[in-house]
């Protein structure tokens, strides 16, 4: 059997936060985001984060009217979040952990153990017609935690993956697949990202079972020396030769 096609979803957070440093709307987050599917991009992302740091509340507004593809709103599990997000309804939002303090998300979102504190938000997301998505550890107990709180989609972090090497890296790649594996079984579909680049992104790309790889600052980075056209291009070649 074939493998399942792989999406790509382009996180555009750092368009707005290159436009946030010095004010006023260059570059525009919804351009970028438009260019990112003309590019290859099969959705896009953005964090609208509690301190507001990148995307803000009229660019979520902007990108829903300006999209024909899908728009995954990474929140974290507040009540204030989720009013906005119901008030969107976005395709889908991505329930993350989120501390004011961190430069960028650094882990996966303890599912099992804030389980009580999810319950009504999944539920309330899913009333909504939002498709959830928890972004956590490729760990049994945390993917156990998604298919009790029937969460459609778990999205695994891939951080730790990206920055270790050797055979530290093979163990992690293994622990992923195992996860995807275990989540399909399970009926839930598995996502992947964080810290994904040309160069490591072929192996998580050829886990059979993930149906999405979300990748942001990487490709915006890379934007500045090729043009992000290019850049998105480019890992979508890079994703498809192993599919």
């Amino acid at each position: 059997m074939a493998p399942r096609p792989l999406r790509l979803g382009v996180n555009i957070d750092h368009v707005a936060t290159i436009r946030n440093a010095r004010g006023g709307d260059h570059p525009d987050p919804v351009k970028a985001a438009l260019m990112a599917a003309s590019a290859g991009a099969d959705g896009i992302t953005a964090h609208l984060r509690e301190d507001r740091r990148h995307i803000r509340d009229e660019d979520i507004s902007a990108l829903l009217a300006a999209l024909t593809i899908p728009l995954n709103l990474e929140m974290a599990a507040t009540q204030e979040m989720l009013h906005i997000a119901i008030r969107h309804k976005p395709h889908a939002a991505c329930i993350v952990p989120e501390k004011r303090e961190e430069r960028t998300t650094e882990g996966g979102l303890d599912a099992a153990g804030q389980f009580d504190q999810l319950v009504p938000i999944v539920a309330a997301l899913s009333d909504a017609g939002v498709r959830v998505s928890l972004f956590i550890e490729p760990d049994p107990v945390q993917i156990d935690a998604a298919i009790r709180l029937k969460a459609p989609v778990v999205e695994f972090h891939t951080g730790l993956y990206a920055h270790l090497d050797g055979t530290a890296r093979s163990t992690e790649l293994r622990r992923i697949s195992d996860g995807a594996a275990l989540a399909a079984k399970n009926g839930i579909e598995p996502h992947a990202g964080h810290g994904l680049t040309f160069d490591n992104v072929g192996p998580i790309a050829a886990i059979p079972q993930l149906a999405e790889l979300n990748i942001g600052h990487f490709l915006i980075g890379e934007a500045i020396f090729c043009g992000l056209k290019d850049s998105i291009s480019e890992m979508r070649r890079q994703m498809d030769l192993v599919r």
